[in-house]
């Protein structure tokens, strides 16, 4: 079995890494510790995209039709891991190029196509997702904002939280219950609202996490037009699941990981903790972590390029990046010492961001529950 990359993919990774040396700024590593939802990062990320637009980079593994220059999904792993390696300078932009632009192919009309996905090929549109509510976080069939149709719109009531980078986004991608009577996954459509539209208000959430991180978001008689549904009314839940396979494995975390990896190795280094038998043992599970949850990546991707359908692999694999990247913020924290306390630190800011990954896209414990139904054929209770 070959493992190695192609020449052209490798080739294009030393010029994505040359072209990051000439774009970043040279505070980017400041910028970056507070976060994608941080002001600093949302306004970069505009001009980044743009820029890898220009390249066309941005949205290569697109088809040429949407923008895209119909690469393999390995060339979009190669930019996966490089911008998640030097800390995201696409910022939220990650999202609509991973699942917020696959979903509109798949389901979107021509119209929302046209409007869409030149825009995010372009690079200059910020989208946020409005899937969890204070009662419905993890078991999003929980949901109950409501849209309401009245003739050829949707009344929308209800509100979102831990809503990330809304404060800066454009559009926000909406999941509700078109149907009051419904329950669980039936009854939920998928809708596609700016976030000018008035009615809707933003509060931000502080928190250890960063910077504009999280949010709470209401909606008060918000009215759209029932052009803005994303797939048919009452069945978003197969375009949720649809959109999710692509996101599980979007964020290469396990690249971010491994760079914060091999600095920590340096810095034991230069403090004499490689004599102690115990942190070297820690670095080498720390290692063997990423390099697991980068090759069940992989094999996600292999899958995706050969045309299969998902399967549980997807949940295998975002298990895998959430226990690297916890286990690397830990040690973090326990090799710098007294030092990671300070905000926005090296340590700190590691510590923050893998704070996120068990809980972003659904609950680490919701994927080991999906790989024990799909992956181990355990009953359901």
């Amino acid at each position: 079995m070959e493992f190695d990359w192609t020449e052209d993919d490798a080739r294009h990774r030393e010029a994505l890494r040359d072209f990051l040396a000439e774009e970043l700024p040279a505070d980017w590593e400041t910028i970056s510790q507070h976060g994608p939802g941080g002001d600093a990062q949302a306004a970069f990320s505009r001009h980044f995209c743009g820029r890898m637009a220009a390249r066309g980079w941005l949205t290569q593994h697109w088809p040429e039709e949407y923008g895209g220059q119909a690469a393999s999904p390995w060339r979009h792993a190669v930019v996966g891991e490089e911008m998640w390696a030097i800390g995201e300078p696409r910022g939220a932009q990650y999202m609509n190029v991973n699942w917020i632009g696959p979903a509109l192919m798949t389901y979107g009309t021509e119209a929302q196509k046209a409007e869409h996905l030149p825009r995010i090929s372009a690079g200059d549109v910020l989208w946020c997702q409005g899937f969890s509510e204070p009662e419905a976080g993890s078991d999003l069939a929980a949901l109950r904002t409501q849209a309401l149709r009245v003739e050829d719109e949707y009344v929308i009531n209800g509100s979102k939280i831990w809503t990330s980078y809304c404060n800066h986004a454009d559009f926000i991608i909406l999941l509700v219950r078109t149907d009051p009577d419904s329950r669980r996954q039936r009854g939920i459509s998928v809708l596609l609202v700016p976030m000018a539209t008035p009615g809707i208000e933003i509060r931000e959430i502080p928190s250890v996490v960063g910077e504009r991180y999280f949010h709470e978001v209401f909606f008060t008689d918000v009215r759209v037009p029932v052009s803005t549904r994303l797939g048919p009314e009452n069945e978003g839940w197969q375009v949720v699941g649809h959109a999710l396979q692509f996101e599980r494995v979007g964020a290469a975390r396990y690249a971010r990981a491994a760079v914060t990896l091999d600095r920590l190795a340096a810095i034991a280094q230069e403090r004499g903790l490689l004599e102690d038998p115990i942190v070297v043992d820690r670095l080498g599970e720390a290692r063997a972590l990423c390099e697991a949850a980068r090759v069940l990546t992989y094999k996600v991707i292999d899958l995706r390029a050969k045309g299969s359908p998902p399967t549980a692999d997807t949940q295998l694999a975002r298990v895998l990046g959430t226990r690297a990247d916890n286990a690397i913020g830990v040690l973090a924290l326990e090799i710098v010492g007294p030092e990671a306390l300070e905000y926005g630190s090296f340590a700190d800011s590691n510590f923050r961001l893998a704070m996120t990954a068990g809980v972003a896209v659904g609950a680490t414990e919701v994927q080991l529950n999906l790989i024990a139904s799909r992956f181990l054929g355990l009953p359901r209770e």
